[in-house]
């Protein structure tokens, strides 16, 4: 950290900074821990001027507001600069605390709203995700997740044409599988294991959201792509909302192409064979 950046911090904070810890962080931040001479620890996160920390901020307080998820208080925020509530957890769930994140995220997805979408646009990644409120998801879908991400994995240069056009192809069916929700969910939008704190078989703490209001299913999906749950948190999960089987057959392979798509863009051409796969599931 630049000395001129640790002076920024102690002056925001007024304290002094004893040691300075990086810790491991997202692919569009620089993150460390940072220890103070009068009280407890907090978090630094340092933009790289391709994104707005604010965004996250924003993201953070929405959360911490609507939500009863542990998600660390935004102690301060610019474009380049977040300073965030240091959370004692670490990655790596157990039996107890997938049956909590079960609870928390099913709790999390009453929440209603009166369209899909949120009042302002915010970020997966360093990707920029509209937002523009909708009173269909399936359209929000098609049109804001699935066609968007596949326009800027285009731009990327990591889509190969043919691909492309299957894509294209296959958003204008989904509405042959997709459902309409009952009503639009809160969702965090990024619960992957290393987003996800535990400490004691609990949960102490939620990370790094792209928060919007979506089908509850969208969340879901995405935590069967990497394996970050097991059947201890679809079991606690479902003891309040449960879910259909046409979710983990179908639907859920739909809605992985948006992260997978968003992958695609950023780490490159390893990411083009799960497309493919989803969309030989599908016939196109």
């Amino acid at each position: 950290m630049k000395p001129e950046r640790k002076q920024q911090i102690e002056k925001i904070i007024g304290q002094k900074i004893i040691r300075i810890q990086p810790l491991d962080g997202g692919m569009i931040s620089q993150v460390a821990r940072i220890d103070l001479d009068n009280r407890g620890p907090i978090v630094a996160k340092l933009g790289n001027g391709t994104h707005d920390l604010t965004i996250e901020a924003y993201m953070l307080n929405c959360l911490r507001q609507r939500t009863r998820l542990p998600v660390p208080q935004a102690l301060y925020a610019e474009a380049s600069l977040l300073l965030i509530e240091f959370i004692d957890g670490a990655p790596g769930l157990n039996r107890e605390s997938e049956a909590h994140l079960g609870q928390l995220l099913a709790e999390c997805h009453q929440i209603k709203a009166k369209a899909y979408g949120l009042e302002r646009d915010t970020l997966i990644g360093p990707i920029h995700q509209p937002n523009r409120p909708s009173e269909s998801w399936i359209a929000f879908f098609r049109q804001q997740r699935l066609l968007y991400m596949t326009a800027i994995a285009r731009q990327s240069g990591n889509l190969p044409p043919a691909l492309d056009i299957r894509l294209q192809r296959f958003a204008e069916k989904v509405d042959r599988y997709l459902i309409e929700p009952n009503r639009p969910a809160l969702i965090h939008g990024d619960i992957w294991r290393a987003n996800v704190l535990a400490r004691g078989g609990r949960i102490v703490g939620i990370i790094d959201p792209a928060l919007y209001y979506a089908h509850h299913e969208m969340e879901l999906a995405y935590m069967t792509l990497f394996d970050t749950v097991s059947d201890d948190f679809f079991a606690s999960y479902q003891q309040i909302t449960p879910l259909d089987a046409a979710f983990f057959e179908l639907r859920r392979h739909i809605y992985n192409l948006y992260p997978l798509l968003a992958h695609l863009t950023i780490f490159g051409r390893k990411y083009r064979q799960p497309i493919d796969s989803v969309l030989r599931r599908f016939d196109c």
